[in-house]
């Protein structure tokens, strides 16, 4: 049994069906965690796919094929592993697809992930992506800024708009506290799995929660802030450009629990 699998549309996938992809740059993607063969969030993992798909190539693959999918690539790995699900057109980049030509799901699974340990310092640096609502590939800004963060003493970047709203991280979403409230930044970015399931869940808990701009000069007057994504759904965050933040473990633990309170699934 191994943990690294490639699979497309159920399948195996050679070289021969990989080589066109190994350059393209025109798809979308999800990421997830699976656990015991289940993932948290699946209904948010599919509509993310379904919509992406609709925005980019104007139809979808239904859902229970994408299950299918995701069910077959899982069921020859471990139970514990990492997914990423891209989705494709087999007509390629710079080409405008007809009707005719339906998507296709590139599976590929790898070890479990649980993310760095933190507490991590963000570089602020101003950037806005192309059609921040959807999880595309071929995002080069981010590892470009993630490696100019790291090559000035930080771990990563945090983005920050033209109005100077900060709006998510090179592969995070933000989530900052004010002492008895989750504050998630207002911006144009992309809406996180995860932060949908701790959002759902902080709901069901009956924890506080705002929309609400976010800007560097604001951060001194917060008591916590945090990155997320699949692989974990809180890390501590020190430090944003050269505003600091306070630790707030309390913070980190609740987000954890809200994460955890979501239910698996089996695709």
């Amino acid at each position: 049994m191994s943990t690294f699998v490639v699979q497309r549309n159920g399948h195996a996938a050679g070289a021969e069906e990989l080589a066109p992809l190994a350059f393209a740059g025109y798809a979308h993607f999800t990421a997830m965690q699976v656990r015991g063969g289940r993932v948290r969030g699946l209904d948010l993992h599919l509509e993310r796919l379904r919509s992406a798909s609709i925005e980019l190539f104007g139809q979808a693959l239904p859902d229970d094929r994408v299950r299918t999918f995701l069910r077959t690539a899982i069921q020859v790995g471990p139970a514990d592993l990492s997914l990423t699900a891209t989705v494709y057109s087999p007509a390629g980049e710079f080409t405008v697809a007809g009707a005719d030509v339906e998507p296709e799901l590139l599976v590929r699974t790898g070890p479990a992930a649980s993310g760095p340990q933190g507490p991590l310092a963000l570089a602020a640096v101003e950037y806005e992506r192309v059609l921040p609502a959807v999880k595309h590939v071929g995002e080069v800004a981010k590892t470009y800024f993630l490696r100019q963060a790291v090559g000035q003493g930080f771990d990563d970047a945090a983005f920050v708009d033209r109005q100077g709203r900060l709006s998510e991280g090179s592969i995070w979403n933000l989530a900052f506290w004010d002492g008895a409230a989750v504050v998630w930044p207002e911006a144009e970015m992309l809406g996180g799995t995860t932060m949908a399931i701790v959002h759902r869940q902080l709901d069901r808990l009956g924890v506080p929660q705002r929309l609400q701009e976010v800007t560097l000069t604001d951060l001194p007057a917060l008591a916590g802030a945090v990155v997320m994504n699949s692989w974990t759904p809180g890390v501590a965050v020190h430090r944003i450009g050269t505003e600091s933040l306070p630790e707030e473990p309390s913070f980190v633990q609740l987000l954890h629990r809200a994460y955890q309170d979501e239910p698996l699934t089996a695709p």
